[in-house]
C-alpha cells in the first residue's frame, strides 16, 4: 500500500507591524473612555510635575505685599494666563474624572453604555468648568 504524498497549500501568513502613535490618533477612533483614561493620567502626571513650581510661586506671592503685586502683574500675561487655564482644565478634568472613577469603585456604571455615557459626561462637564474659569481670569465677570 503506497500513499501518495499530497502537497498542501501553504497559507499566506497575516503580517503583523508594530503599531506607532499615528496609527492610533489617525487611524482608530477610541471611545470616550478611552480618552478620559488617557486625559485622566496626562493631567494628573501635569499637576505632579507643576506642583513644586506652583508652591514657590504661591510661597513667593505670599512673602510681602510687593511680591505679590509683581506676580499679579506678572498673571495679567495673556500667555500665563493661558498657562493657568490649562492648569485649571487639568485639575477640573482630573477630580471629575476621580468622582467617575469614585462611582466605578462602588459597582456602578460598569456596563458598557453606562460606562461611556459617564465619560461623556465628565468630557463635558470638565470642559464647561474650564470654560467658566476661562472667562473668569479673561475679565468676562
Amino acid at each position: 500500500m503506497s500513499e501518495a504524498v499530497r502537497e498542501v497549500p501553504k497559507k499566506e501568513r497575516p503580517e503583523f507591524r508594530n503599531v506607532n502613535f499615528s496609527d492610533i490618533t489617525s487611524n482608530y477612533r477610541m471611545p470616550p473612555s478611552a480618552m478620559v483614561s488617557i486625559l485622566h493620567r496626562v493631567s494628573g502626571a501635569g499637576m505632579f510635575l507643576l506642583l513644586p513650581f506652583l508652591l514657590y510661586l504661591l510661597q513667593e506671592s505670599l512673602r510681602s505685599e510687593i511680591s505679590f503685586a509683581h506676580f499679579a502683574g506678572i498673571v495679567d500675561n495673556v500667555f500665563v494666563k493661558i498657562i493657568l487655564l490649562g492648569l485649571s482644565w487639568a485639575y477640573l478634568h482630573h477630580f471629575t474624572a476621580g468622582i467617575r472613577h469614585l462611582f466605578m469603585d462602588n459597582h456602578m456604571a460598569l456596563d458598557k453604555d453606562a460606562s461611556q455615557r459617564t465619560a461623556r459626561w465628565v468630557l463635558v462637564i470638565s470642559l464647561a468648568l474650564t470654560a467658566l474659569v476661562a472667562l473668569k481670569l479673561f475679565g468676562v465677570f
